[in-house]
């Protein structure tokens, strides 16, 4: 994957983020949330800077709306709080918009389609959820994801097992003391990647999702402004951009394996 931007990218660049060390910010910053442990969406470098997808995304929206751009690293299940509290502005997390979120923020038009599908062991007989979800089996989900809330919600008859850690969920099926792990399409096939001798991907999502940014509820100026700047930049390439730069290899696997790509 190269590590050369263009100059839709690199423009953003220019602008200033950084960590958001005090509160209340300065008035011209435009608070961003998210958790930092999502690569390539929302990470750290190796300085500790923040890096990844949804940082280019939220430099480009801070230049957009002219105004500089700081990071709030807060665990993906407070997030919501931390927005509706006003700690920040705006939620770019890998975030799905559901239903019951809708309820408590406002979001943005999808800026990437995903969906929910299964990590299972490579000597697994299972192919579907259905078969994941037996008497005497066990399917582990990330705290506060939408595959912990499906889970919850659908699965009858396997255990479910909630963890913190994605890392965590992934590892109870590289031990097989899990029989799957419920999470999206680009981190199953990024764990897959990862451990080919231990797992294996089940790719065909069973429910369809997608990401959106949020906003605090109500706040319809804020809503028009992100929308307004998800529609230039996907004019202007900025998305196709994005995922050369992080994404090239998944999109590359995505494209051989007959699967839509994401944004």
């Amino acid at each position: 994957m190269t590590r050369n931007r263009n100059s839709l990218i690199a423009g953003a660049m220019a602008l200033c983020v950084a960590f958001a060390s005090c509160w209340p910010h300065p008035r011209d910053a435009l608070v961003v949330g998210m958790e930092l442990s999502y690569p390539p969406f929302e990470m750290t470098d190796e300085e500790g800077r923040p890096c990844g997808v949804s940082i280019d995304l939220a430099k480009a929206l801070g230049e957009h709306l002219g105004r500089r751009v700081l990071i709030e690293n807060i665990a993906f299940d407070g997030l919501i709080a931390s927005l509706k509290t006003g700690k920040i502005d705006l939620i770019i997390s890998s975030m799905t918009a559901t239903a019951e979120r809708t309820q408590s923020v406002d979001f943005s038009d999808p800026y990437l389609r995903t969906g929910l599908c299964l990590l299972v062991r490579k000597d697994s007989p299972l192919q579907s959820i259905a078969d994941a979800d037996q008497a005497g089996r066990t399917i582990a989900a990330k705290k506060g994801t939408t595959g912990h809330t499906w889970a919850s919600a659908h699965v009858t008859q396997a255990r479910v097992l909630v963890l913190d850690k994605e890392a965590a969920c992934v590892l109870e099926v590289v031990q097989g003391k899990a029989d799957a792990f419920i999470y999206d399409q680009m981190s199953v096939f990024k764990h897959w990647q990862r451990n080919p001798d231990t797992t294996r991907a089940l790719l065909t999502p069973f429910q369809e999702e997608s990401w959106a940014v949020a906003v605090k509820k109500g706040d319809a100026e804020l809503l028009r402004q992100v929308n307004a700047f998800l529609r230039d930049f996907r004019e202007r390439g900025g998305f196709e951009q994005l995922g050369d730069h992080w994404l090239r290899e998944q999109k590359e696997a995505f494209r051989k394996l007959g699967y839509p790509f994401y944004f």
